[in-house]
C-alpha cells in the first residue's frame, strides 16, 4: 500500500535532480546544505532512483538499502525495522576472551548465500568461537567478488540474499550465542558502478592511496562525506543488531582535522553501545604498528577497540614455512626470537629497521597499559592468502604436525585469535583473488594487471588465476566433505581441543603481555611460553627435542602428537609437535 514517503538525497555537485519512483519522474528541492527533498506517494518496496543534472539515466541512491538488480540498477526500498528479531536474550559479548573467525559468504559454502551459511553455523559453535567475521558485504559489481570492491555502502550485496538475508544471518548467530563483526571499507571506492562522486565531493584533491580515490574526510565540503562514513557504521551496528566492525586498512584514511574520523566514530560507537545495553566493539587493520589507535581516549588515544597484529603472523608464518621474501624477510631472519618478540609486545617493528619498508618502523607497546586482547593474533586471514600469487594456503605447504604446531601458538597467544574459514581443519582447497566486473574493460584491466604484478617477482603469467575466470571463484569454495577425512579430521580435533582448554583454563586466555615469558632455541628449533603454572612446548624441527623447563611437569593437558616424556625439569617433545603441560 502506498503513503506518503520523503525522499531525501545530499547533492552539491548537480544543478538539477528529479525523483523517479516506479517510473514517474518528480521534480526535487534543493536546500542550502545541499540536500534534495521531495513527497512522493511509494509503496514498501517501490523503485526508485534520482536522475542527475540533464541526464535521464536513474542513479542508485548512495544511501541505498537494497539494489535488486545489482549497483548499477534502481535502488528499492527497505524497512530494517520490519524485521522480527528473535534476539532478545541477546545481550552481546566483549572481544576480551573471544575467538574470531573470518568468513566470506560467497565461498563459505556450495551456494554461497547467507541462508545456506545458516546451515554451518552448528559446526562453529561447536568448533568453539566466539565471532563470525563476515568480509565486506556492501554492494559491488557482478555476482562474486572479495567485498573489497564495494560501491553502495548501505546495501548488502543481492547475491549474498540482500538485506533481509543479512538480518536472518545475524539474528541466527546470536540465537546461537555468536557474535557478528562486519569487515566495512572506507578507505576507497571500487572501480565499477561508484556513481557518487556524480552526487557528491566523495573523494579528495589529495591523491591516490594503493586502491584508488581517497575519501574526502578533511577537504572542503567533507562534513557530510564524514557522515556518510559514520552513519554507515551506526548503521551495521543499530539496524542489523552486528556486535562489531573491522576496519579496513585505516592507515589510508586522510584526515587531516584534529579529531581523526576514527576517533570520532569509537566516541560514536562508545554511545551507541550505552543506549544499545550491550559491547560493540571496533577492530581495525593498521599498517602503522601504533600503538595509539588502540590506546582509549582518555588516555590521548584514538579509542578503537582493537587491531590485527601483521608482525605476528609474519613472525609465525615465517618461522613455520622458511618463507623469506618480502615483507618476511626481517622475520625469517629473526626466526623464534621474532615470535618471541611478538608473544610479548604485539609487534616486531616497535621503531626497528624495516628492510622491506628501508626505513625504521612501529613504536613500541606500553605493555603495561595495553592488554593482549587487544591484537587479533593469527596464522592465516583473507589476504595472507588471496595476496599469494595462487592463494594457497597454509596446508598446502606445511605438514599436518606443523599446521598443529601453529594452531597451538595462536590459540594458546595473549591475543585475541583468529580463524580463517577452513582453517580448523587444514581446507586443501585455495582462497585465490576473483572478481566478476560486468565492465569488459575493467575486467581486462584487472586480469592483467594481476598478473603482470606477480610476473614481475618470478612467476610465470600463466601460473597466475584469471580473478575474471568464474572457475577462479568456484575453486575457492570450501570443501565441506573433508572433515570427515585425514589429515583433516585430525587437525579439526587439534583445533576443538584447544579451543575447549582456553575456556578451561583461564591462564590460557591471560592478556596480560607485561606477564608474558618465553624462552626459545634457534638452532633446536624449540619454542616455550609461560602461561602462569602452564607452559606451551613447541617442536618446530624434523627430530625429536630435549626441552629444559624452568620447573618441573606436572601433567600433559594435551599434544598435537605423542605425550611428551618428562624427567624432573627436562622434556622430551616428538618431532613437530606441541604440547601444553601443567607445572
Amino acid at each position: 500500500m502506498s503513503a506518503p514517503v520523503e525522499f531525501a538525497v545530499w547533492a552539491p555537485v548537480p544543478e538539477r535532480v528529479r525523483l523517479q519512483v516506479d517510473g514517474a519522474v518528480h521534480d526535487m528541492r534543493r536546500g542550502d546544505d545541499g540536500w534534495w527533498r521531495a513527497e512522493v506517494e511509494a509503496g514498501p518496496e517501490a523503485d526508485y532512483g534520482f536522475l542527475l543534472g540533464d541526464d535521464d539515466t536513474p542513479r542508485p541512491d548512495p544511501r541505498s538499502r537494497r539494489q535488486p538488480d545489482g549497483v548499477h540498477g534502481l535502488s528499492r526500498r527497505f524497512d530494517p525495522a520490519a524485521h522480527s528479531w528473535g534476539d532478545g536474550a541477546w545481550t552481546g559479548r566483549p572481544l576480551a576472551g573471544g575467538v574470531v573467525y573470518e568468513m566470506h559468504v560467497g565461498t563459505f559454502t556450495p551456494e554461497g548465500t547467507l541462508d545456506a551459511a545458516i546451515d554451518r553455523l552448528d559446526h562453529l559453535v561447536d568448533l568453539g568461537v566466539d565471532f563470525v567475521e563476515l568480509l565486506p558485504v556492501n554492494g559491488f559489481d557482478g555476482t562474486h567478488n572479495w567485498g573489497y570492491d564495494g560501491v553502495l555502502w548501505y546495501a548488502v550485496q543481492e547475491s549474498y540474499g540482500g538485506p533481509a538475508a543479512y538480518q536472518r544471518f545475524v539474528d541466527a548467530c546470536h540465537q546461537r550465542g555468536l557474535g557478528v563483526i562486519q569487515d566495512v571499507v572506507y578507505n576507497h571506492l571500487g572501480p565499477s558502478g561508484n556513481y557518487l562522486p556524480l552526487f557528491m565531493p566523495v573523494f579528495s584533491e589529495g591523491g591516490p592511496n594503493p586502491w584508488g580515490s581517497s575519501v574526502n574526510l578533511s577537504g572542503p565540503d567533507s562534513d557530510e562525506v564524514r557522515r556518510y562514513v559514520l552513519d554507515n557504521a551506526l548503521m551495521w551496528l543499530r539496524d542489523m543488531h552486528v556486535d562489531g566492525l573491522r576496519l579496513d586498512a585505516v592507515h589510508a584514511l586522510v584526515d587531516e582535522r584534529a579529531t581523526h574520523v576514527l576517533e570520532e566514530m569509537a566516541q560514536e560507537v562508545d554511545r551507541l553501545s550505552v543506549a544499545e545495553g550491550r559491547p560493540l566493539t571496533l577492530i581495525a587493520e593498521s599498517d602503522l604498528n601504533d600503538p595509539h589507535l588502540v590506546t582509549p581516549r582518555a588516555a590521548n588515544g584514538k579509542g578503537i577497540h582493537a587491531q590485527w597484529s601483521d608482525d605476528f603472523h609474519h613472525a609465525v608464518f615465517a618461522t613455520l614455512t622458511g618463507e623469506a621474501s618480502g615483507y618476511y624477510a626481517d622475520f625469517a631472519e629473526a626466526g623464534l626470537s621474532g615470535v618471541a618478540k611478538t608473544l610479548t609486545g604485539a609487534f616486531f617493528h616497535d621503531g626497528s629497521w624495516s628492510s622491506f619498508r628501508r626505513r625504521h618502523h612501529g613504536r613500541p607497546v606500553d605493555t603495561s597499559r595495553l592488554p593482549g586482547w587487544k591484537f587479533l593474533g593469527y596464522l592465516q586471514d583473507h589476504d595472507q592468502i588471496g595476496n599469494r600469487a595462487v592463494g594457497d594456503r597454509v596446508s598446502a605447504t606445511l605438514s599436518p604436525g606443523l599446521l598443529a604446531v601453529g594452531a597451538t601458538i595462536v590459540l594458546t597467544s595473549p591475543f585475541t585469535p583468529m580463524l580463517f574459514m577452513g582453517e580448523e581443519w587444514g581446507a586443501s582447497t585455495p582462497w585465490q583473488f576473483f572478481t566478476s566486473h560486468t565492465d569488459p574493460e575493467i575486467g581486462r584491466a584487472t586480469a592483467v594487471g594481476r598478473k603482470a604484478e606477480f610476473a614481475e617477482h618470478g612467476w610465470d603469467a600463466d601460473e597466475v588465476p584469471d580473478p575474471q575466470d568464474p572457475e577462479t571463484f568456484t575453486r575457492s569454495k570450501l570443501d565441506w566433505s573433508e572433515l570427515d577425512r585425514e589429515p583433516h579430521a585430525t587437525v579439526l580435533a587439534v583445533h576443538r581441543r584447544l579451543l575447549a582448554l582456553r575456556r578451561e583454563h583461564p591462564e590460557l586466555v591471560d592478556a596480560d603481555l607485561a606477564a608474558m615469558e618465553v624462552g626459545w632455541d634457534d638452532e633446536d628449533r624449540v619454542l616455550v611460553v609461560h602461561r602462569g603454572s602452564l607452559r606451551v612446548v613447541a617442536n618446530l624441527s624434523d627430530e625429536e627435542q630435549e626441552i629444559e623447563l624452568d620447573r618441573p611437569a606436572t601433567g600433559v593437558l594435551f599434544a598435537t602428537a605423542d605425550e611428551p616424556a618428562s624427567s624432573g625439569t627436562s622434556v622430551t617433545v616428538p618431532a613437530e609437535s606441541a604440547a601444553v603441560l601443567t607445572t
